[in-house]
């Protein structure tokens, strides 16, 4: 297992975002040399966890339990034999590419050490937007990646470093419930009868989904077969 990319975004000018300015940092490329991941801040405020990278929508992207968003080279080279195009690493707007790790089966609260530093855990799956859409080019490309759930995983930084291209990667914590990025992509999107289910990953679940699940409960009961 081991990093293929670092991947970094400037802010630019598009037609397809909701920003007020019109603005995004998801057209991300790789680069070269160390680059320092650190905790960013809240969601609303902070952007990114890699220093460099722009992040312009904060009230969607960003903050402490967004602060990297990683996909695996396996997923990219299965949409390159779907989409019949090539896509380069930093394609889906991710931060880092991997490659040996199955990031969207990750279990939320599942713990990678990158490099001889930096340790980030998983909190989430990534939810597609119009500005992701607009960015692919793609025809119901929303409705298609959300079909597939290979999500990716969003990370929260448990120890500060940096990292680089070709770092190694160690999974040093997997949690024993069977709660995946994944799985909780799909119970927010389209089963939600799973919500119930994301509790067992407890507080390493992003607060958002957490909220979610809560909420079903409260309003459902912990059942999953609704």
């Amino acid at each position: 297992m081991r990093l293929l990319s670092v991947n970094l975004g400037r802010a630019r000018a598009v037609p397809y975002t909701d920003h007020p300015q019109k603005l995004t940092g998801i057209d991300k490329r790789p680069v070269e040399g160390p680059v320092r991941i650190s905790a960013p801040g809240p969601k609303g405020v902070a952007g990114s966890g890699l220093a460099g990278d722009e992040i312009c929508s904060l009230i969607h992207h960003g903050g402490d339990d967004q602060a990297v968003y990683a996909v695996a080279r396996e997923d990219l080279d299965d949409w390159e034999r779907e989409l019949g195009r090539t896509l380069s690493a930093g394609a889906f707007g991710e931060n880092l590419t991997t490659t040996g790790l199955d990031v969207s089966g990750a279990r939320i609260g599942e713990r990678w050490r990158i490099g001889p530093d930096v340790v980030l855990e998983v909190t989430s799956g990534r939810i597609p937007c119009r500005t992701f859409q607009g960015h692919m080019g793609e025809e119901k490309w929303v409705r298609r990646f959300t079909a597939k759930a290979a999500t990716g995983a969003y990370l929260r930084v448990i120890e500060p470093g940096e990292v680089r291209a070709g770092d190694a990667i160690e999974i040093v914590h997997v949690p024993e419930h069977e709660v995946t990025a994944r799985m909780q992509f799909q119970a927010v999107t389209t089963h939600r009868e799973l919500l119930p289910r994301l509790l067992a990953a407890g507080e390493a679940l992003h607060p958002e989904a957490r909220a979610a699940a809560r909420e079903y409960v409260e309003k459902y009961g912990d059942r999953t077969d609704r």
